[in-house]
């Protein structure tokens, strides 16, 4: 015969028993009845937005889009922890503009381990495949053959006469990186082809077709949307050495290139026009091949980005002038683009079909310090 307290224990058992089952079958009454909102509600300090918004408000989620085919490419962003709301800014744009229509990977490289903060925000941005990589030290910082005397000499120098970035070691570190290493990193040995994305910058337009696919299908090898001179400060011998180079290698240089872009009198001087590098597209296997390693490490062994001031715009764009066909550099017209102080916005129809959020009116394509009449002139 069961006592009263075996009845109440037994009631109280099933009424338990029903409250899990509840709670796990039933979303809404486990909130309702979780601890954390009870404890809310009992001392009045939950106010109503932090309450969740119920599903029947949201849009049905859409059919994820899945191309016919994709290239073998990647997304490539050089940063630092610090950069974090810069990058995010970014990749949010490229998310909703492009990549949440292609789900293409992201590689993120720093000099210094990423951390866990870092990580997580990035990662919540996309669902595309996110991996970060560190920068082995050989690859970063200033190499051994290099006379610091010399090169602190010359940083002075600079810093004199108010060259920008002249006295920085590590902005010399990121443009000699950039220019002949950031390939080589062991992420990216898997891919072909990659868009390279800085902090802070400003995608204007839907980009609703695959320029990888542009890029592999038409065998370009180099993409720009910004051309324009480099400060002569930072590069006062640079092409003595690209001449000396192409004196001593003339069969790495084919007859149909941009030569015309980069010099107004056949190669005997350099007219400084250059691709601005912080948003490329580019063929990896083309910086990775012959003519461009060679060329790189003759640039790297004159100690130009330390002794001057070297930019990895100007080297990448010599090195692509120089060793790709003149057709196989292509100019984005249709990606709206900003990177302080200057932007390209897409004019007419191209504004108008990408949705574009740029004034047409703030165009640096054809403004006195712009290099783009020349590529004009190149392929027309």
């Amino acid at each position: 015969m069961m006592t009263p307290m075996r009845y109440v224990l037994l009631v109280l058992s099933v009424i338990v028993s029903l409250h899990y089952i509840l709670s796990f079958t039933h979303d809404q009454y486990g909130k309702a009845t979780s601890i954390s909102h009870l404890t809310d509600y009992i001392s009045g300090s939950n106010p109503p937005y932090r309450e969740p918004v119920p599903d029947q408000y949201y849009k049905p989620p859409e059919p994820v889009y899945t191309p016919d085919r994709k290239a073998n490419a990647t997304f490539v962003m050089l940063v630092r922890n610090s950069d974090l709301s810069g990058i995010m800014s970014s990749m949010k744009q490229i998310e909703d503009r492009f990549n949440r229509k292609f789900n293409y990977p992201y590689v993120f490289l720093n000099d210094q381990p990423f951390t866990v903060e870092f990580k997580k925000y990035i990662s919540t941005l996309t669902n595309a495949p996110v991996e970060f990589g560190l920068i082995p030290q050989g690859d970063w910082v200033q190499p051994p053959w290099i006379d610091e005397t010399r090169a602190s000499a010359a940083r002075e120098d600079m810093v004199k006469n108010n060259v920008i970035y002249g006295g920085s070691v590590p902005y010399r570190n990121m443009c000699r990186f950039n220019s002949g290493l950031f390939y080589k990193q062991e992420l990216l040995q898997q891919y072909k082809y990659y868009w390279r994305v800085e902090p802070d910058v400003k995608f204007f337009c839907d980009v609703d077709y695959d320029p990888f696919l542009l890029m592999q299908d038409q065998q370009k090898v180099y993409g720009f949307t910004v051309s324009l001179y480099e400060y002569p400060t930072t590069i006062p011998t640079l092409w003595d050495n690209v001449k000396a180079f192409i004196n001593s290698n003339p069969g790495l240089i084919p007859t149909d290139n941009a030569m015309a872009f980069l010099s107004d009198d056949g190669g005997e001087s350099y007219n400084r026009c250059h691709f601005w590098s912080n948003f490329e597209i580019g063929d990896m296997d083309f910086w990775r091949g012959e003519a461009y390693s060679k060329f790189f490490d003759y640039l790297d062994e004159q100690g130009g980005f330390y002794y001057e001031r070297w930019g990895d715009a100007p080297v990448h764009s010599i090195g692509a002038a120089l060793f790709a066909r003149k057709d196989q550099i292509h100019f984005f017209n249709d990606i709206g683009y900003r990177h302080e102080p200057f932007q390209h916005c897409p004019q007419g129809e191209v504004h108008s079909k990408g949705k574009c959020w740029c004034d047409p009116g703030q165009n640096f394509d054809y403004e006195w310090y712009s290099c783009l009449n020349r590529y004009d002139n190149l392929l027309g």
